[in-house]
C-alpha cells in the first residue's frame, strides 16, 4: 500500500506535487501548532507597512482545519490540478504555473478591491485563506476544457462536466462551506479561460501569453509522438518511377 501511494506520487508532474506537497505540510503544521495560521492568512495591510509579502503566496496553501472539506479540496487538487497539467498544459509547465499565477492574482484583486466597496467590506474582509478557491479556478477550467465528459456524484446523479462547478458549489452550501470562496474560484477561472480559449479566437490576439522570464525557469520537455513499431511501406509501382 505505502509502495502504491510512493509510486502514485512520484508520478505527479512538477506542479501538481509541488503545491499538494505544500498544502498538506501548510495545513499539518497549522494543525500541530507547529505553524500559525495568523502568519500566514492575507493581511494587505501587513503586506503594505509591514513587507511582510509571503502573505501573498501562503494564503494559497492553509487549507483551515482538516475536516471533510478538507479531503475533497485534496481531492479536487491532486486530480484536477494533475489532469489540467498533464493533458491541456503537457509540454508546457511555463504555461500551466503561469495560469496558477494568474488566478491567485485574480483573486487576490477581487479580494482587496471586494473589501473597499460599501456593504460588501465585511463580507470580503471574512476572506483570509484563498486556497479553496485556487483550487475551484482549476476546477473550473478543467470543466470548461472538457465539458462533454460525463461524471457521477457520489454514485448519486450523473451529469457533464459543464455542470461540475455547479454542482460542487451546491455541495460546498449543503455541508456549510461558504458559498463566496467557490464563486471567487469561479470568476477567477471564467476569466482565465475566456481570456486563453475564446478571445483569441475572437481577435486573433493572446493577452495571455507567458512571459520569456517564466519560460526560463521551466524546461519543457517537447511533446514526442512515438511513431508505430515494424511499419513498412510498400514500393513505388514501376508505372510511377519510369514516370519520374
Amino acid at each position: 500500500m505505502a509502495q502504491a501511494v510512493e509510486e502514485w506520487y512520484k508520478q505527479m508532474p512538477i506542479i501538481t506535487r509541488s503545491y499538494l506537497t505544500a498544502a498538506i505540510v501548510t495545513t499539518i503544521g497549522c494543525s500541530l501548532d507547529i505553524i500559525s495560521p495568523y502568519n500566514l492568512y492575507l493581511n494587505p495591510r501587513l503586506v503594505v507597512r509591514q513587507y511582510q509579502f509571503w502573505r501573498l503566496v501562503t494564503n494559497f496553501l492553509y487549507f483551515r482545519k482538516m475536516d471533510l472539506d478538507f479531503m475533497f479540496h485534496m481531492f479536487f487538487l491532486a486530480r484536477y490540478c494533475k489532469l489540467l497539467e498533464e493533458n491541456s498544459f503537457r509540454g508546457r509547465t511555463a504555461d500551466f504555473f503561469y495560469m496558477l499565477l494568474f488566478g491567485a492574482t485574480v483573486l487576490t484583486g477581487i479580494v482587496l478591491v471586494g473589501g473597499m466597496i460599501p456593504y460588501l467590506s465585511e463580507s470580503f474582509a471574512k476572506i483570509i485563506f484563498l486556497s479553496n478557491s485556487l483550487t475551484f479556478m482549476m476546477v473550473y477550467v478543467w470543466s470548461k476544457q472538457n465539458p462533454f465528459i460525463h461524471m457521477s456524484f457520489l454514485g448519486l446523479f450523473t451529469f457533464t462536466a459543464a455542470y461540475l462547478p455547479w454542482v460542487l458549489l451546491g455541495f460546498s452550501v449543503l455541508v456549510g462551506a461558504s458559498a463566496w470562496v467557490d464563486m471567487l474560484g469561479m470568476i477567477a477561472g471564467h476569466a482565465y479561460y475566456f481570456l486563453e480559449d475564446v478571445y483569441p479566437q475572437m481577435t486573433g490576439r493572446r493577452p495571455l501569453k507567458t512571459p520569456s522570464f517564466i519560460k526560463a525557469l521551466f524546461a519543457d520537455e517537447a511533446v514526442v509522438v512515438a511513431r508505430p513499431a515494424n511499419v513498412r511501406f510498400a514500393p513505388l509501382p514501376a508505372e510511377d518511377i519510369h514516370q519520374e
